[in-house]
């Protein structure tokens, strides 16, 4: 998963964004139109959007942010030289965190990225009901009491806990925890979904926390 998708159908602009964010050690990928921001987060994910509005083709970034919202809250911020309010207000209406007007200052935007990757994903630990996930040791305990899981198996119930309340395609969580080039099978996800049920669920033939969506995916509750 890249961490961020710039999403800028001017080739200098996203080229020098792209040049910046990497030499922040971030990964970072670049799509020129709606189309192929929709397809390359489909694909491999994203822990943060930069998505501008104006977009060539038939797709622009408010169908973008409103498709992204439909099944993740992975943090999207629009830089946009749209600044009227009613541009604003409809993008942060779709889902958008952050709406940021074009010409930026791009040490106010690095800022404002740094911010939230530090914000929200340098979480030692998370906490859901009594469970606790330590992300440093990637250990998993409820109360005072240790339950064995492996690092796929946290991986994947950090993901949804990250995204409570939003059903997450099958097709999305595969690529996010195994790759999309992984070697393994969609089953694979079937089957540690079966064991994280087993392991923090009272009755887990009839789970209360990861819910399935049929023909969906999944959701944590």
């Amino acid at each position: 998963m890249p961490d961020i998708i710039i999403v800028e159908d001017n080739k200098e602009i996203g080229n020098l964004l792209c040049d910046f964010l990497r030499k922040e050690n971030y990964t970072v990928s670049l799509a020129e139109t709606g189309r192929k921001a929709l397809d390359l987060y489909a694909k491999y994910g994203a822990k943060l959007m930069v998505l501008d509005i104006m977009l060539p083709g038939e797709i622009d970034g408010f169908t973008v942010c409103s498709r992204i919202r439909e099944d993740s809250n992975t943090h999207i911020l629009i830089a946009s030289a749209k600044t009227d309010k009613e541009s604003k207000l409809k993008g942060l209406d779709l889902g958008a965190d952050d709406y940021i007007e074009k010409p930026y200052d791009i040490d106010i935007l690095l800022a404002k990225i740094r911010g939230i990757f530090r914000r929200k994903f340098s979480q030692e630990e998370i906490t859901e009901g009594d469970l606790r996930l330590n992300c440093a040791t990637k250990t998993l305990t409820r109360g005072d009491g240790k339950i064995d899981v492996t690092t796929k198996e946290f991986d994947l119930l950090k993901l949804l806990i990250e995204n409570k309340g939003v059903t997450l395609k099958k097709a999305y969580i595969f690529s996010t925890i195994w790759g999309s080039d992984s070697d393994s099978e969609m089953q694979t996800l079937t089957v540690h979904i079966k064991w994280l049920r087993e392991k923090i669920e009272k009755d887990p033939k009839n789970p209360s926390h990861i819910l399935t969506v049929w023909g969906v995916g999944y959701r944590f509750e």
